[in-house]
C-alpha cells in the first residue's frame, strides 16, 4: 500500500522521482510510420487487424453510422455534456487573440495576423476508458480558433462507435470521424493516405505507442505535447476529510498503472487516516487493479512541517493537477509557480476540471509544467507578421541594417539593404 514519508526523507528515498515502465518501442513505431507512409490505407488496415482484431472495410464513418451511435447515447449524459460545453466555450472564448498594427513611426507599418490552423486531427483513446471528455476539451478551442476541418481518430470496436464519443463529436462539432487508433493513426494523419487527409496538427492523449508516434512525426506536423501518465498532487491540512482526499487520489490512479498520486500534508493524523481509506475505496473500485498498482508503485504521502514547505515541494514536482485542500486557498495561489491546473478549496475535486468547470484538462505532465501550459485556443492558431516601409523610411535606416549585417559577416544582407539607394542615383 501507499507509503508515508517524512520531509527529511525526501533526498534519501528519491521521492521526487517516479517509477515508470518504459518499453523500448521506438524502432517498432518507426517501422509502422514508414509502412503507413509508403502503403497508405493498406498498411492502416493491416495494423488495425493485427492490433485491434478488426478488419475494416472503410476507415471513415459515414453520417448514418455516427447518427446511429449518437441515438444510443444516454439522454441525461447528452444534457450534461451540453452544460459542460457551455462552460468550456465560455472559458476558452477569453483566450481568442486579435490582430494588431503598429504605425506610430512615419512610413512604417508593422503588424501581426492571427490565423487558424487549417486542418487538425484529435486523437481520442478508446479501450477501457473511451475519453469522450477529451474530445470536448480539444474540439471547442479548435472551433473558437477557426480551424476549418477537425478530424477525430479513435480506435475501432466490435460494438461500433462508442455512443458517448458520438455524442461529444456531434455536440462539439467534429467534421469527420475515422475509426483507427495507435501509431498507424498518427502516421496516417501526419502523411495522409487515400482515405485520410494530411493534417497540420495532431492533438490528444494516447498510450505509449501513440505518444512515441507523435514524437517521431513532429516536424512533419505540429503536435500539442508528449503526454505522460496522469498526475495529481494534493496539499491538505488537518481539517481535510480523509475520505475525500483518498477519493481524489484514486481519481487519477485509476487512469494508468504509471499514474502518480501524491498527498502532502502538515498533519500526521490526516496522513495516517488516508491509508486505510485508500484500502477501503480500492476494494470497491471497478478499475482496482490499475489504481492499486499506481498507488503501490508511485503513490506517496509526504508529511511536512508546514504548508509553506508543501508549496515548495509542489513547485519542485510541477504537477499536472494540484489540489489545495486548505481553508484559505487563494492566500497560497500566488506562491504556486509550477502546475498545470490548480483546484482551490475542499469543494473542488480534480474531476470537476476533467469534465465540467471549463478550463482545459489537457495539461503538461512529467514536470513540464515548469515551462509549458494547458491546451488552449493558442494551440490552434499560428501568427504571421507583416512589415511595410516607404522608400524614405528605408533610406533612413539602411545604413544601420548594413552595419549590423557586416558585423555578422553577411555582406549580401548589407548590399540588399543598400541596393535601393543605388536605384535613386
Amino acid at each position: 500500500m501507499i507509503r508515508i514519508y517524512q520531509y527529511n526523507e525526501l533526498e534519501s528515498s528519491g521521492i521526487l522521482t517516479r517509477k515508470e515502465e518504459k518499453a523500448n518501442i521506438s524502432a517498432r513505431v518507426a517501422g509502422i510510420i514508414a509502412d503507413v507512409r509508403n502503403n497508405g490505407d493498406d498498411a492502416v488496415i493491416r495494423y488495425t487487424e493485427a492490433f485491434d482484431g478488426i478488419r475494416l472495410d472503410h476507415l471513415e464513418l459515414q453520417p448514418k453510422e455516427i447518427d446511429a451511435a449518437y441515438a444510443k447515447a444516454d439522454k441525461q449524459l447528452i444534457v450534461s455534456m451540453e452544460k459542460a460545453v457551455e462552460n468550456i466555450r465560455a472559458y476558452h472564448a477569453r483566450q481568442i487573440r486579435t490582430n494588431y498594427i503598429l504605425n506610430d513611426k512615419p512610413g512604417v507599418v508593422l503588424g501581426q495576423k492571427v490565423l487558424p490552423i487549417d486542418r487538425v486531427a484529435i486523437y481520442v483513446p478508446g479501450g477501457t476508458a473511451p475519453l469522450s471528455s477529451t474530445l470536448l476539451m480539444n474540439i471547442i478551442p479548435a472551433k473558437l480558433a477557426g480551424v476549418r476541418e477537425i478530424l477525430i481518430l479513435t480506435p475501432p470496436s466490435q460494438a461500433g462507435l462508442n455512443p458517448a464519443i458520438a455524442a461529444a463529436a456531434k455536440i462539439a462539432g467534429a467534421d469527420r470521424i475515422f475509426t483507427i487508433g495507435g501509431a498507424q493513426a498518427i502516421a496516417a494523419a501526419a502523411f495522409g493516405t487515400e482515405s485520410i487527409p494530411r493534417v497540420d496538427k495532431i492533438v490528444g492523449p494516447g498510450n505509449a505507442f501513440v505518444a512515441e508516434a507523435k514524437r517521431q512525426v513532429f516536424g512533419q506536423v505540429a503536435i500539442d505535447m508528449i503526454a505522460g501518465p496522469s498526475e495529481i498532487l494534493i496539499i491538505a491540512d488537518a481539517e481535510s476529510d480523509p475520505v475525500c482526499v483518498a477519493a481524489d487520489l484514486l481519481s487519477q490512479a485509476e487512469h494508468d498503472k504509471n499514474a502518480s498520486a501524491v498527498l502532502i500534508t502538515n498533519s500526521p493524523d490526516l496522513a495516517e487516516a488516508v491509508v486505510p481509506e485508500l484500502e477501503k475505496q480500492l476494494a470497491i473500485l471497478p478499475r482496482r487493479e490499475i489504481a492499486q498498482t499506481s498507488i503501490e508503485t508511485n503513490g506517496k504521502i509526504i508529511v511536512v512541517p508546514d504548508i509553506q514547505t508543501a508549496i515548495h515541494v509542489s513547485n519542485e514536482l510541477a504537477p499536472e493537477h494540484l489540489e489545495l485542500c486548505l481553508d484559505k486557498p487563494f492566500d497560497w495561489l500566488d506562491q504556486i509557480k509550477n502546475a498545470g491546473s490548480v483546484f482551490l478549496g475542499r469543494s473542488c475535486p480534480e474531476a470537476l476540471g476533467d469534465y465540467f468547470a471549463g478550463p482545459n484538462h489537457t495539461l503538461p505532465t512529467s514536470g513540464t509544467a515548469r515551462f509549458s501550459s494547458p491546451l488552449s485556443v493558442d494551440d490552434f492558431v499560428k501568427k504571421m507578421q507583416f512589415t511595410y516601409y516607404t522608400p524614405k523610411a528605408l533610406a533612413e535606416v539602411s545604413a544601420d541594417i548594413a552595419r549590423m549585417a557586416r558585423a555578422e559577416g553577411l555582406e549580401g544582407h548589407a548590399r540588399s539593404a543598400l541596393a535601393r539607394e543605388r536605384e535613386k542615383q
